[in-house]
């Protein structure tokens, strides 16, 4: 299969699929006389495996680390957990950051008329030397 047809079985775009290569989170894979990259059929498994970590946040290097879990068959699912558990606990830093920045958006946005007046708090505030995340 051609990196196209891997790239539309898999939902990993061709541009993706290089750049996974590219920092070895995949190995490389034969070439044609052409020099086409030729992929099979467990290339796509393993890249539909990494779509899926990517579609729940995980980074590059965890999911390095899920795949070499993934082919390990010998593998504790404690050690699994243990990275979903370390995922889970910065999403949930995320999460918390990112209602602090909605909370401080809303209180500038509040504070702002509106109208046609030059005056604006939202700009102000965004001026203001003192985080956003500090307010509320």
């Amino acid at each position: 299969m051609n990196i196209g047809e891997v790239a539309a079985a898999s939902g990993v775009s061709a541009k993706m699929i290089r750049y996974y290569e590219s920092i070895a989170l995949i190995p490389p894979v034969g070439r044609s006389a052409g020099g086409y990259r030729v992929y099979q059929a467990p290339d796509i498994d393993t890249l539909r495996f990494i779509h899926s970590a990517r579609r729940v946040g995980f980074p590059v290097e965890r999911i390095r680390r899920l795949l070499a879990l993934w082919r390990d068959k010998g593998r504790a699912s404690a050690d699994v957990k243990s990275l979903a558990a370390a995922h889970i606990a910065d999403l949930d830093r995320q999460i918390g950051d990112l209602q602090a920045m909605r909370r401080s958006l809303e209180h500038l946005a509040a504070r702002c008329h509106g109208d046609d007046r030059p005056d604006c708090p939202i700009l102000d505030g965004l001026a203001d030397p003192v985080p956003l995340g500090r307010v509320g």
